[in-house]
């Protein structure tokens, strides 16, 4: 005889409750993602890039880039 007291999980119930676990964990992400969208108009135009910063100077140098004279 076969015992049926066990509770058997299948595919389709296994992926399921993956994808419902998938949408939990992508919702504070969300949240996060529309606090940095909160930003004014005029920070979201402001110039981000600095061609002369240290970290951007070691980015092309790091990349063997022809550094400029």
């Amino acid at each position: 005889m076969k015992a049926e007291g066990k509770a058997r999980m299948g595919r389709r119930d296994f992926l399921r409750v993956l994808g419902a676990g998938a949408g939990a964990a992508a919702t504070p992400a969300v949240l996060i993602s529309e606090a940095d969208a909160a930003e004014s108009d005029k920070d979201a135009k402001k110039a981000r890039y600095q061609a002369n910063s240290p970290d951007v100077q070691n980015f092309y140098r790091v990349n063997h880039y022809p550094q400029k004279k």
